[in-house]
């Protein structure tokens, strides 16, 4: 069954009032006219009280129209003005959903922060020196400062200085989407990192520092592609981690990461 809206009902009701009222009016005039010529023509009394009551009745149906008419015109009105606070309470709600929407993402961004801290419980004693994270029972080191970026070779020696090395990375490791999520979000200005990987004894036999061959690596597209003699391997954190590894030569300055075991206190 066909439904109409009350704002549309009332909306035509309102029309065909109107074309009534003209319809009545148009009527009342011709009428006007049509007494005028009887008048010229010697009507009896009966047809001129005849007349006159017609008249009188058109009179009050177009009255009674016009109120109709008015009645109608204020229920349209009382519709739109109930229109109006509805969409101002949708416009509230959809702020407050907003808002509660941007209150889940930061509670949701200060737990995952949380479980970066978690291992520092369950590894009781363990613990990294100051600077270093310890996460999953590894200590990582990230320079997060602007100009903390140096060679392939300088980035390993400064990890071992630390006691550790360059990143070994296996597997899609939860340290690195805790770089993406906790301080990259612009992931189209995030910096690449050093990782302990490399092809300079043969081109394309991608080793670890320790000698490992690669056995599953994250290449992005085109990638490695040995340009401009691009033997080492470094880690550009992104949405999609299974594309953000790329070669690089191997004096290229940048970011890194290290590693190493958590000492335990005595």
């Amino acid at each position: 069954m066909f439904t109409m809206s009350p704002g549309r009902r009332h909306r035509l009701a309102a029309v065909c009032l109107a074309l009534l009222a003209a319809v009545l009016l148009i009527l009342n005039i011709g009428l006007g006219i049509h007494y005028n010529k009887l008048t010229d023509t010697h009507l009896t009394l009966d047809d001129t009280e005849r007349i006159s009551k017609e008249l009188i009745n058109l009179q009050d149906t177009y009255k009674t129209a016009v109120e109709t008419m008015k009645d109608a015109s204020k229920q349209v009105d009382s519709e739109m003005s109930r229109q109006t606070q509805t969409n101002w309470e949708f416009e509230h709600q959809t702020k407050r959903s907003n808002d509660y929407k941007s209150q889940m993402e930061k509670i949701t961004k200060e737990i995952e922060t949380m479980r970066s801290y978690l291992p520092m419980l369950s590894d009781g004693c363990k613990h990294c020196p100051a600077g270093w994270i310890l996460m999953n029972s590894v200590c990582y080191y990230f320079p997060l400062k602007s100009n903390e970026i140096k060679t392939w070779k300088e980035s390993r020696d400064f990890c071992q200085l630390q006691g550790g090395d360059l990143i070994i990375i296996d597997s899609q490791d939860e340290e690195l989407d805790w770089i993406r999520r906790n301080h990259y979000q612009d992931t189209s200005r995030t910096p690449p990192f050093w990782i302990g990987l490399r092809d300079v004894h043969e081109e394309g036999t991608w080793k670890w520092w320790d000698g490992t061959l690669l056995a599953e690596g994250y290449w992005n597209d085109g990638e490695p592609n040995d340009q401009n003699n691009e033997d080492c391997a470094a880690l550009r954190p992104k949405e999609n981690f299974y594309k953000s590894w790329n070669d690089l030569p191997c004096e290229t300055k940048i970011k890194w990461i290290c590693e190493k075991a958590p000492k335990s206190l005595s």
